[in-house]
């Protein structure tokens, strides 16, 4: 199981110390239920990563893969930033309380009114992506006679050991400027020929769930030299190099995820060799994590509903959510691992499908898998469900979102009410 989770000793799952059992009864489900003190581990290693690197670094939370107030409260609190890609995660975020000074911009098609929002806001920075937006900020922060810190997105045209759909750091993805082209190049002169830019610093993500260093490394080494270079021929000095996220959790027993002081300690030393090598002034280091501070303190509760046996073949255990909640496995074959919560020691010998109630035949959660017996009217738990499972949910067959509760020293929070059918029609004319 996930290393996050919590079982009791009578063998029933326990979320932050708090009954599953109790919280399905409680809230009803589907249910996302948080382990806050899981959160708080992780921002811990990563700041512990971070901890002996001699220029200093900052945490930034990618925010797309839970955005709730309640979350942008636990990372204003814990002093870590973070990362929008909208202006609707903008506002949620300050909202929530988080310092602007403390929030960065991404995205591959901000729209004007986002940027003038983040203008306004007078955000920490705002990450460019491609030539476009560089002339549409420009105008943007001329009307307002202002100016604003920006970093520059690289591809560095590495190719992570990942899914091709969460893969973001090689030539051809949509993100950032492709570096082997020199397209890289032509971003940074526009850049610095405007008076209404503050260049702080350069920015690669090369993509999620990845569990091999080696991509981060060749990535860090790649982003030295470009300093590098740049500093000679632009006499550019970057005051901040962003290392992006994509750090890998663990969902089922085949993954074995490094821990985030181990990896963030090896990139940071790694930094630090690299720039000396270079001759180059260290620049703060930033990294941004986003699943693997959220992904396995979360755990969606769901009640059995029908169960269907075929002959000769598969099993399959229906349950009252699905792709409305998690579209993940839909979208990228993702795999979890589920438990019944009033047993988790409860033998796996039935081989078996969980699927939702969707008008969908790929409405699978977990595909042909040796599970517990599951009947009608248990609680079954799906671990690892704490990124992208509420941040992508939807209406689809005008089913409400899930209730979220975050819970902590044997206590529950409802953070997050479960939508009703009058919530669904709110905007509606």
């Amino acid at each position: 199981m996930p290393n996050k989770t919590e079982v009791h000793n009578n063998g029933q799952l326990k979320i932050g110390g708090v009954p599953a059992l109790n919280l399905a009864e409680k809230y009803g489900t589907p249910l996302i239920a948080y382990d806050v003190s899981a959160i708080k581990q992780q921002i811990a290693s990563f700041k512990k990563g971070l901890a002996n690197y001699p220029a200093g670094g900052r945490i930034i939370y990618a925010s797309k893969a839970f955005s709730a107030l309640a979350m942008y409260r636990l990372a204003a609190k814990e002093d870590i930033g973070c990362d929008v890609v909208s202006g609707g995660e903008l506002y949620a975020a300050l909202a929530g309380g988080m310092d602007p000074e403390m929030i960065e911009f991404h995205g591959n098609n901000k729209l004007p009114e986002e940027l003038e929002y983040a203008v306004k806001q007078k955000i920490g920075c705002i990450v460019v992506d491609n030539f476009h937006e560089i002339e549409l900020l420009d105008k943007i922060l001329a009307a307002h006679h202002t100016t604003a810190k920006v970093a520059l997105r690289v591809a560095p045209g590495i190719e992570a050991e990942t899914h091709k759909y969460i893969a973001t750091g090689q030539s051809n993805s949509k993100f950032g400027f492709d570096l082997d082209s020199g397209q890289a190049q032509q971003a940074l002169k526009a850049l610095l020929d405007s008076p209404h830019f503050d260049v702080i610093g350069l920015h690669c993500h090369i993509g999620s769930q990845i569990f091999n260093a080696e991509g981060f490394e060749m990535a860090a080494v790649k982003m030295v030299k470009l300093m590098k270079r740049w500093s000679e021929e632009f006499g550019f000095s970057a005051r901040i190099l962003n290392l992006g996220g994509g750090f890998g959790i663990h969902y089922t027993e085949s993954d074995q995820p490094l821990k985030p002081e181990i990896i963030v300690a090896s990139l940071s030393q790694t930094v630090q060799t690299e720039i000396q090598k270079a001759g180059l002034e260290l620049p703060e280091l930033w990294v941004e994590p986003g699943r693997s501070l959220v992904g396995e303190a979360g755990t969606t509760l769901y009640t059995v509903g029908s169960t269907k046996k075929v002959p000769g073949l598969c099993n399959f255990v229906a349950v009252d959510g699905g792709m409305g909640d998690n579209i993940r496995p839909a979208l990228y074959g993702a795999a979890y691992t589920a438990l019944l919560a009033k047993d988790t020691n409860a033998p796996r010998n039935e081989l078996a499908t969980i699927v939702g109630k969707y008008c969908e035949s790929g409405d699978v959660l977990v595909q042909a898998q040796m599970l517990p017996k599951f009947h009608a009217d248990d609680i079954l738990a799906l671990l690892s469900t704490g990124a992208y499972g509420y941040s992508m949910a939807s209406n689809y067959n005008r089913n409400g979102r899930p209730a979220v509760v975050f819970c902590e020293k044997a206590k529950d929070q409802l953070v997050i009410k479960r939508e009703s059918y009058a919530d669904m029609l709110r905007n509606e004319l």
